[in-house]
Parts: structure tokens; sequence; C-alpha cells
């Protein structure tokens, strides 16, 4: 799944997404730490994996989006 990079906090390494339906998510920790990212800027594309639906949904991965 994409999404758009929309907060980022590099001390906690948590933030948040946007999906292409606007519906933000947010991610915690393990999930960017198991993308091997370092930094991550507001309006990158990125891609991620979820578990979960509806209010349950929860990012699992957040990596770049790469072409």
């Amino acid at each position: 799944m994409q999404a758009t990079s929309y907060t980022y906090d590099p001390e906690t390494r948590t933030g948040s997404v946007l999906l292409d339906d606007g519906t933000p998510v947010e991610f915690d920790a393990p999930a960017f730490d198991a993308g091997g990212l370092r930094l991550l800027r507001p309006g990158q594309r990125v891609r991620i994996e979820v578990e979960g639906e509806g209010a349950a949904l929860r990012i699992t991965l957040v990596t770049l989006q790469t072409f």
C-alpha cells in the first residue's frame, strides 16, 4: 500500500502517514525501524504494510516508495 508521510518525530521514530483517501494513520518505532530508514520528511511517498482494518488498522512497516 502507498501513502504520503505526514509527520515524523526523529527522537521517538514515530509519526503518521496520509493514505491516498486522506485518512491519517499513525506508525510506531518498530514499524519505522522495520523499514531500515534513518529519516522521513513530510510529503515523501512511502510504502507501508498494514494489519487489521478500520479503527484497528496498524502499520507494521514504513519504507520509501521506489519507482
